[in-house]
């Protein structure tokens, strides 16, 4: 009998007898793989397995044989001390330092290493190995982020961002928790296993251990507190479709499982997402913004699949993962060419008239144009799973990435656009009204697009995730197309769409938005109660009591989920802010002092700490001293500097305006409002320069008001281009505007 079987029959030994969950315990890897050998043998050295692991020699892959690695012209050395495994590179004080790697992360196509502070800190350090073949041009030290080498940086490798206890820990560990104690400052981090083990996805197996004992099936799910089946077990071939159906979609947990790491996401809570079928029981899921995704829902940022699973036609038709990848292996169950042909039938798909390339060429496999993969980490590529038609019509429209020009890096999307036309011209796809002309045009700021965003977010025809991230784009919108959308998506089965609903309703007057989100106050999952909670509590001032009693429950539920997060400054941050709405402004500035004091690089709480200063009565010496402050702590700080330069004009220090306003407009050359303030700060000063800005601003942005403000300071200065300003005022203005300024300006009416 070998050690691993031994090992399972003697955890049967101490297993409980109960399978309520709250008494389930984790049991370990090595308990399950007596029995399920083969499965064992595919996990090891899956990515699962090798997703975190104390730095030894079956570990480690880089080359730490007292080498060097040159970044920016410093060397950082790599060596060992016995057994240990060490790096000498630079701190956050600018010096270099000797840290002793305690853990490594993942494996290929690159390992990072973690270095573990007295603090309970585990930090990623900024250098990584590619560990692909050296042929490929790996098998060498490289930085990870060479754009964040200043201290100040949440990303520099010390900070937040690099942080493994937040940002990595639950994704990479088996039952992880994370414990940290905001008193110290300082965490306590355990897990039951150091990588992704059995449990991780099929959830704590002492449950099992009892069915096992008992064979008489009266546990459910084989003693496991969930079930992993696929949801669809027989696929139908009907006549005239190209595509297999499901005969039937049976409800299955497996994408839930899935989604908890493979997605992008901010846990709220350590409550069973899985048990009670709600995502946002335990996460908030990121929808899909701008930030994140493209326009047409093509993965921009890193999002880790989920986001885009939703979207597809694959998802709505019954596909888990599992109809595609080895869960144990990580690998895909059969060959790449061969995974999509399962329901897709070859016949139709597997031939020139579709894909129009050769048949052994990369452009004949499916994953080429309908999943195009994106790079992050540099040499990390990972594929969509939106499943997209190319569109190269609408990437020459929108400027969204064009799949053909993957391979075609020589065209560009005109000719790829009249490729697909002269292949495909009876294809309906290009009459589709597609969601991603609008959602380009709403981020965009064009805000005439407000009715056809809300027939994006109620076509059915649209997978749900892309109707709730229609809705979550009313937020500044107050039309009644809109009100109508979100007052149905409040009600909605799904969850996201109302979750959206939640956020959306944010420009919604007081009794609309009441009389829309109250309900949303009792929903059934967290994240939606919590949304609805935030959204409400800007109303504090104008409910009633008994609308305050009703909300207060919800709000004290979004408050408990700020505590999870206790150890980044924007939960501490959005506390503020409810104190602030309640009008609780010592706790309020608490809070934003706290979240300052954890995370002293994060520009939000120094812009809410001084606004409330400014509200409340405080001295515009102490709103300048917080923004000052602010301003020296925070690299990207242009919004803090914007924010300095109001505050300077407030206190009538005309001079410290404009050099705050010089520095917003050195961080961010592109932003159209922070040249506007320029012009109209710099008028008594120096007017040519004053011109000059307005004019830069109203280029940058488009905006009719600050073209106004160019024409209105050119006739009241007499300038000899003022009439030409008019003219162009003229295209964009209302009437009654422009005759007045050409009324001024005929009038001689300079006023200064």
């Amino acid at each position: 009998m070998n050690l691993p079987r031994v090992l399972f029959f003697i955890s049967l030994l101490f297993a409980p007898l109960s399978l309520q969950a709250s008494e389930l315990k984790y049991m370990g890897t090595e308990s399950c793989a007596g029995c399920h050998e083969q499965e064992y043998k595919l996990w090891q050295g899956s990515h699962h397995d090798m997703s975190m692991r104390h730095a030894r020699e079956d570990a480690v892959q880089g080359d730490f044989d007292n080498v060097e690695f040159d970044f920016n012209g410093e060397a950082n050395r790599f060596y060992r001390q016995g057994k240990e495994y060490w790096v000498n590179i630079k701190g956050p004080t600018g010096q270099f330092n000797d840290y002793q790697i305690k853990y490594t992360f993942g494996y290929t196509p690159l390992q990072q290493y973690m270095v573990e502070f007295e603090d309970g800190r585990v930090q990623l350090i900024p250098f990584a190995w590619d560990s692909r073949p050296q042929a490929e041009g790996g098998q060498r030290w490289f930085h990870l982020y060479p754009e964040f080498t200043d201290s100040r940086e949440e990303f520099f490798w010390t900070n937040t961002g690099q942080n493994w206890n937040y940002m990595c820990a639950d994704c990479h560990s088996t039952n992880l928790e994370k414990n940290y104690d905001l008193n110290t400052n300082t965490y306590n981090t355990t897990f039951s296993e150091i990588n992704v083990g059995c449990e991780a996805c099929h959830g704590p197996a002492s449950g099992h251990m009892d069915w096992l004992n008992n064979k008489d099936g009266a546990l459910p799910h084989k003693g496991f507190d969930r079930t992993l089946a696929k949801a669809v077990n027989n696929w139908l071939a009907k006549e005239g479709q190209s595509t297999l159906s499901p005969e039937k979609i049976e409800h299955t947990q497996q994408t839930q499982v899935c989604a908890q790491c493979h997605s992008r996401h901010v846990q709220i809570s350590e409550k069973d997402h899985v048990k009670s079928d709600a995502f946002g029981d335990r996460y908030m899921l990121s929808l899909i913004n701008r930030d994140l995704y493209h326009a047409d829902g093509q993965i921009y940022d890193e999002v880790f699949v989920y986001g885009s699973f939703l979207q597809s036609k694959m998802s709505r038709s019954g596909v888990t993962c599992t109809n595609c990848h080895n869960p144990h292996s990580n690998e895909l169950i059969i060959p790449i060419e061969s995974v999509c042909l399962q329901c897709h039938q070859a016949d139709q798909y597997a031939v020139k008239d579709h894909h129009q390339h050769p048949l052994d060429s990369a452009g004949a496999q499916c994953v080429s144009c309908h999943m195009p993969a994106t790079t992050y980490m540099q040499v990390d590529p990972r594929r969509d799973h939106g499943w997209h038609v190319p569109r190269p019509d609408m990437s020459q429209q929108l400027g969204t990435p064009d799949t053909c020009l993957s391979c075609h890096q020589d065209k560009d999307s005109q000719w790829s656009s009249a490729q697909v036309a002269q292949w495909h011209p009876d294809s309906e796809i290009r009459e589709e009204k597609h969601f991603a002309p609008v959602f380009s045009a709403i981020d965009a700021g064009y805000m005439q697009a407000a009715s056809a965003l809300s027939h994006v977010a109620q076509n059915k025809l649209n997978a749900p995730i892309i109707r709730a991230s229609a809705i979550e784009r009313m937020t500044p919108l107050s039309d009644n197309n809109s009100l109508v959308a979100i007052a149905r998506g409040a009600k909605d089965p799904d969850e996201f769409i109302r979750l959206a609903a939640a956020r959306g309703g944010a420009g919604l007057g007081l009794n609309e938005r009441w009389r829309v989100l109250s309900p949303l106050l009792q929903d059934k999952v967290l994240a939606v109660r919590m949304e609805a909670a935030v959204t409400l509590a800007s109303l504090w001032p104008q409910l009633s009591a008994e609308q305050q009693a009703q909300l207060q429950p919800a709000l004290d539920e979004y408050l408990l989920a700020q505590e999870f997060n206790y150890d980044r400054g924007f939960s501490h941050n959005n506390i503020g802010t409810v104190h602030a709405y309640q009008g609780n402004d010592a706790k309020a500035i608490e809070a934003f002092k706290t979240a300052i004091k954890i995370e002293p690089n994060s520009s939000q709480a120094y812009m809410n700490l001084a606004e409330l200063y400014r509200r409340g009565g405080g001295s515009e010496d102490q709103v300048v001293e917080v923004l000052t402050q602010g301003a020296r702590a925070v690299v990207r700080n242009s919004a803090i500097y914007y924010r300095l330069g109001l505050a300077n004009i407030r206190a009538a220090k005309t001079s410290d305006a404009v050099a705050s306003f010089a520095n917003a407009i050195k961080g961010d050359p592109n932003n159209a409002q922070y040249h506007y303030v320029m012009g109209l700060t710099l008028e008594k000063s120096d007017t040519g320069k004053a011109m000059k800005s307005l004019r830069q601003a109203y280029d940058l942005g488009g905006d009719p008001r600050h073209l106004f403000a160019l024409c209105d300071m050119q006739v009241r200065y007499q300038a000899f281009n003022a009439a030409q300003c008019i003219n162009e005022l003229s295209a964009v203005a209302p009437p009654e505007v422009v005759d007045r300024l050409r009324s001024q300006l005929s009038a001689g009416q300079g006023g200064q």
